[in-house]
């Protein structure tokens, strides 16, 4: 099975790289999701037996100023990687994220739940879902959410900068969700593409880590692995302000994707431990 990869440096990209070498990597330089037709053109030149689109704008708060810009990121273009896919007969993994939902409750979102997102960024992946899902390709929709990895810019990764400098930080303990690592979700991805191409049905599913743990329990969890004494103060999201509104509920109910695929949610404590490990050696 000849993959085809949207993405190149970030964290699932990097991941995909590690863990399927064989694969056809696209950059920015080679596809730049701001022009969508020649994502499109991209595939129909490679005409790979499966796409695996990890690349998005992941600017959260720039999305607020310049949402018609993440649109075409998140939006126009895998709707036009859908398309090619399409017209090929090839199957396409689309990652997307729990901001498509509006965060209220504290029960997990299932893949089937309304939508409702609350900030830029959660809009334009949600039109890349819906463009995804109208084009008539073989696809998967992954929904995932707080994305960890040993590379580029990540909460852990910033926790661990900001405890080298600080002896206590302030971090909200309201928004509840699941860590995930990056090297699950590329397992993930690299599975679903195969079951695809086996003739599994299209849909959308939900993979996140678990168990449900706050940003505040994310770091302290972060900070006991690591062997730091950098102390957690527990804060509200209100205290902390951003241009984006962030859900409180990022919760994701994932057994559809374990009955379907076989496909369980990973410990993220345990994979927070070979990260900072990692991280230790670099």
């Amino acid at each position: 099975m000849t993959v085809l990869v949207f993405g190149s440096t970030g964290q699932v990209a990097t991941e995909l790289r590690r863990q399927a070498p064989e694969a056809v990597f696209l950059g920015r330089d080679r596809a730049d999701l701001t022009d969508p037709a020649a994502c499109a053109a991209a595939i129909r030149a490679a005409n790979p037996t499966a796409v695996i689109n990890a690349a998005a704008w992941t600017a959260v708060d720039r999305a607020e100023t310049e949402e018609a810009a993440a649109q075409v990121v998140n939006g126009a273009a895998p709707g036009a990687m859908a398309r090619a896919c399409a017209d090929l007969g090839v199957p396409l993994v689309q990652i997307s994220t729990d901001y498509v939902f509006g965060g209220s409750g504290t029960a997990p979102r299932r893949p089937e739940d309304p939508v409702s997102p609350v900030n830029a960024y959660g809009r334009s992946k949600w039109a890349g879902e819906e463009a995804v899902r109208a084009s008539g390709a073989t696809h998967v929709i992954l929904r995932t959410s707080w994305v960890f990895s040993a590379h580029g810019a990540n909460f852990v990764k910033t926790m661990l900068r900001l405890g080298a400098e600080r002896p206590a930080l302030r971090i909200v303990a309201d928004q509840i969700g699941g860590p995930t690592p990056a090297d699950a979700i590329a397992a993930a991805c690299l599975r679903l593409a195969a079951a695809l191409r086996e003739g599994a049905r299209s849909g959308t599913h939900h993979f996140a880590g678990a168990p449900e743990t706050s940003w505040a329990g994310f770091a302290r969890e972060t900070f006991r692995i690591a062997g730091m004494p950098t102390t957690v103060e527990d804060i509200p999201t209100e205290a902390f302000p951003t241009p984006a509104r962030r859900p409180l509920n990022s919760r994701l109910d994932c057994s559809a994707l374990a009955a379907d695929f076989g496909i369980t949610q990973p410990d993220w404590r345990a994979a927070l431990a070979q990260v900072i490990t990692e991280l230790k050696g670099a």
